[in-house]
């Protein structure tokens, strides 16, 4: 008579595992603190502040010097200050990130500061003010894009600290009276992420999709009828006969 009822304690708790695997949460919705993946977005805003800083240093100090106005001078001072602390950042953060950013401006950059170094009094002052005033513009829009969307929370940092020293720029260089608004190009919104790079966010945290409830009863039903089917025959080799 003991054999039945250890056939039918081995179904209960068979019944019993199903039945938990059923109702508990999968481990595997839940995020990692830190994802570790930069997407494209993440890495235009690192490669974008990092170059910035590598031309607007030089002009900054070359304006300091150079101004034919007290106003361009002093702006030209607090940029390059305000732009070492900003490059410091970046690096810092592309140190934290384990990946490599730039260590030349780009040829434009290149040939702007050139060709501040070509000019002199008034003009000089209206090129560098122009230059600037046009690239922060350039960049302002992608620092809010990436600061909405990144994933990353040393790329959020940095989004937040640049977005200061931006605007902070923007205004030093309008308050010199030179900035043409008519002229400033529109700003270039970087495009839409297409659905891989939700796939890619996913991946980053962790997310998995979650088993189809559908199927996870039909599984449960299953291994219910092969467990009541086993201790049935348990039991019918341990009856008297």
């Amino acid at each position: 008579m003991n054999r039945p009822s250890l056939a039918v304690r081995a179904a209960s708790l068979l019944v019993a595992v199903c039945a938990a695997g059923a109702v508990a949460p999968s481990p595997a919705v839940a995020a990692p603190a830190v994802p570790t993946q930069l997407n494209a977005a993440d890495v235009t805003l690192l490669n974008g502040v990092r170059q910035a800083g590598l031309w607007e240093i030089p002009a900054g100090q070359m304006a300091a010097q150079r101004g034919s106005r007290a106003v361009v001078r002093k702006v030209g001072t607090m940029i390059a200050e305000q732009h070492v602390q900003l490059d410091q950042l970046v690096v810092d953060a592309a140190n934290k990130l384990g990946t490599t950013i730039p260590s030349t401006p780009t040829a434009d950059q290149a040939g702007w500061v050139q060709e501040m170094q070509q000019n002199s009094g008034a003009r000089f002052d209206e090129i560098f003010v122009a230059r600037l005033r046009a690239a922060h513009g350039k960049i302002f829009p992608v620092i809010g894009a990436v600061r909405a969307g990144t994933r990353n929370p040393v790329i959020r940092k940095l989004a937040d600290d640049a977005n200061i020293f931006v605007m902070q720029h923007m205004q030093m260089l309008e308050s010199t009276g030179l900035v043409r608004y008519g002229e400033l190009a529109p700003a270039a919104l970087p495009p839409a992420q297409d659905t891989s790079q939700v796939a890619l966010a996913q991946a980053n945290l962790g997310i998995q999709p979650a088993m189809d409830q559908k199927l996870l009863w039909v599984v449960l039903v299953v291994m219910l009828g092969v467990a009541a089917a086993a201790a049935r025959r348990v039991f019918r080799r341990g009856a008297p006969r």
